[in-house]
């Protein structure tokens, strides 16, 4: 058995938790409770620490543990796909930035690296909800706290079994997941992550008992590090109570960020303060929405905490309260989307196109071709919304680009944002006018049901057809025409000038058609607007402003 841990474990467990995660990939992936085809959870785990992976095995081989898990986090957070994935990246940043400057690490610096790994999973994301991956790493955190041991491996089973039973759990912590009788995929896969690190301390021949959770407990996987989990939701955030944005860099020690952290939650909302992770004084990047009487004390708080830099305060909404300078010239925008169809109609915008589910590094490569000084990105699903959310940080932490997200969940709500984009207006202020225009678009979707489910409209069987509306099912159908129509409905039902239909790679012929002529008789006065998107798992996408 390992007495310590080294940068040798430190490249097995990563290279062993690769290994584990595509043996569970297909599990994690399929179980998934939603029946839209957009249940890669597994996929996602992997290809983030698929990058985890490349960035260990490229660097210069060292012994120390510390400087191997920094690496293998900053390719874990490049590499980040989906809520789960940037999640992950977080935990391994938080082990990596405790064991830094351990000489050796024992039973003792594992359970506090596991203890500094919940508290940087927690501390990105805004609205933290249990019952997900962060409840699970939360056990595996305290397990290893109470067992009060130096030694390594007890320390390592006792988190990884913890960690099993409260994935077991998650089903009494989230509603949602009870309904469905199911757990969390991303807790699932920290599971199978945890229980990896296990087998790098342990050598060939050495007794490996199973880690299982709770007798009974079911393994069903069901992704709900969604939206909800990563950020505020756009439609929770009231911008009279909270109209203005407070930014800043903040050089401090994390004794005082904590403390930060504490007060400014009490300020406002939409908190997020994200570090380099360098030892002793790191620079924070700091961001809340607060009440106009809630700027002075922001910004205070900042000043008592450590220094702060770059300072800015934004209207939420156009206000003359405070003064902006106008940004320097060069706007950009990045959209994510899949299908010739739409990558041309956004390339036509001028705007930089990357596939779905990217990576963060791939959407920082994206901000860097757009050659921009003022970039927005907008991510068209709420499973991307966190890792363009990292992007931007990480675009922003070098001083030379200002960065935004424009939560747009699909890419009807992309092209609302994008007509409304003016390079007279401030740069916040038309990050502003884009976010209200995709909010004011109600979007639906047609798809095929990937397995059987049961959904807020009945339950539904594989292979039937599905009408979404904001991300919920609404129609059930077999034919697509009439579920088509049926969708467009319930869109038009709560009231629209303007109708964008975008028709997939397999959409019927004739669908366009059946659709105008539907139109035409039933909303008389509704102007639609047709593309041909060939965007794939979607048949079509409709946008109702």
């Amino acid at each position: 058995m390992l007495e310590t841990l080294d940068a040798a474990a430190v490249r097995r467990w990563c290279g062993g938790g690769l290994t584990a995660l595509r043996a569970h990939q297909r599990e994690i992936d399929e179980l998934n409770v939603y029946p839209v085809p957009d249940g890669d959870t597994g996929t996602n785990l992997v290809l983030t620490l698929t990058s985890a992976h490349e960035a260990l095995e490229s660097a210069e081989q060292t012994v120390e543990p510390g400087s191997a898990l920094r690496r293998m986090a900053r390719g874990a957070l490049l590499g980040a796909r989906g809520n789960s994935g940037v999640i992950v990246s977080q935990i391994l940043r938080g082990m990596a930035d405790s064991l830094t400057t351990s000489v050796a690490v024992r039973g003792g610096e594992l359970a506090r690296a596991l203890r500094s790994a919940t508290e940087a999973a927690y501390a990105a994301v805004a609205k933290p909800v249990e019952g997900t991956v962060l409840s699970v790493v939360a056990a595996a955190a305290d397990a290893a706290g109470r067992l009060k041991s130096d030694d390594l491996v007890a320390v390592a089973r006792a988190a990884a079994l913890a960690a099993a039973e409260a994935l077991a759990r998650t089903p009494q912590q989230l509603p949602a997941l009870a309904r469905a009788g199911v757990v969390d995929a991303g807790g699932r896969g920290l599971v199978v992550l945890l229980e990896a690190l296990v087998e790098a301390l342990t050598p060939v021949g050495a007794d490996k008992t199973a880690l299982t959770p709770a007798a009974g407990a079911d393994m069903k996987g069901a992704d709900t590090t969604g939206a909800d989990t990563t950020g505020a939701d756009p439609k929770d955030a009231d911008p009279k109570e909270y109209g203005f944005e407070v930014q800043y860099l903040l050089d401090a020690q994390a004794g005082a960020v904590d403390r930060l952290r504490r007060e400014l939650a009490a300020l406002g909302d939409s908190l997020v303060v994200v570090g380099t992770g360098d030892p002793g004084v790191a620079t924070w990047n700091v961001h809340v929405h607060v009440p106009a009487s809630g700027i002075g004390p922001a910004v205070e708080a900042g000043v008592v905490a450590g220094r702060p830099h770059r300072i800015s305060v934004t209207p939420l909404e156009h206000s003359s309260h405070v003064p902006e300078r106008r940004d320097p010239i060069g706007r950009g925008a990045v959209v994510v989307a899949a299908g010739d169809g739409l990558t041309a109609l956004f390339e036509a915008e001028g705007a930089t196109v990357v596939g779905r589910n990217p990576s963060t590094g791939e959407m920082l490569a994206a901000v860097e071709r757009s050659g921009a000084r003022c970039v927005v990105l907008l991510p068209n699903d709420a499973n991307t919304h966190a890792v363009a959310v990292s992007a931007a940080r990480e675009a922003e932490s070098s001083g030379r680009r200002r960065v935004s997200v424009v939560p747009t969940r699909s890419p009807v709500q992309a092209l609302a944002a994008l007509a409304v984009r003016d390079p007279g207006r401030l740069f916040a202020d038309d990050v502003i006018a884009m976010a209200e225009a995709a909010g004011a678009c109600r979007y639906g979707e047609v798809c095929t049901a990937q397995r059987d489910s049961l959904t807020v409209a009945g339950p539904c069987r594989e292979g039937d057809l599905l009408g979404l509306v904001d991300g919920e099912v609404h129609v059930i159908g077999a034919d697509l025409a009439d579920v088509s129509t049926r969708l467009l409905d319930r869109l038009l039902g709560g009231g629209g000038e303007l109708v964008t239909l975008v028709l997939g790679a397999d959409a019927a012929p004739g669908l366009e058609a059946t659709l105008r002529a539907h139109a035409a008789r039933t909303w008389p006065f509704v102007e639609v607007q047709c593309y041909t998107g060939g965007q794939p798992r979607y048949h079509l996408l409709v946008g109702v402003e």
